[in-house]
């Protein structure tokens, strides 16, 4: 991630943790990023320890209304906070190269299911 003229430049990383440690580390690696980001009396990513462990990601600089977006682009039942479903699904969202795979890895599953189902 690097800084350019006051906007944040992300790059995805993910693509790369998933080859390395597959699937399933993958999602193992991104629950513990949501445990370090959690309020841990709630269970949920809230804004105050969003802005609290901003630092961890390298995110400090980013603004309240910045941080504030994070977590409405993420937040899918509307309670104001992320869950650890809802944090892994907006790490997913985020990275194009890991929805390519997923679509493909789905359009697989899905043929390999209709065989089975004509054999």
């Amino acid at each position: 991630m690097a800084a350019l003229n006051n906007q944040v430049e992300f790059h995805d990383q993910l693509p790369l943790m998933e080859e390395k440690l597959g699937g399933d580390g993958l999602i193992g690696e991104l629950c513990k990023g949501f445990q370090l980001l959690m309020d841990a009396d709630k269970g949920v990513i809230t804004f105050d320890s969003l802005k609290n462990n901003a630092s961890v990601l390298g995110l400090q600089d980013l603004s309240d209304d910045d941080l504030l977006s994070m977590l409405r682009e993420g937040d899918c039942d509307g309670d104001g906070a992320l869950n650890q479903m809802e944090f892994c699904v907006l790490m997913f969202r985020l990275s194009p190269d890991l929805m390519d795979q997923s679509e493909v890895l789905l359009e697989y599953a899905l043929e390999q299911e209709m065989k089975n189902s004509y054999q």
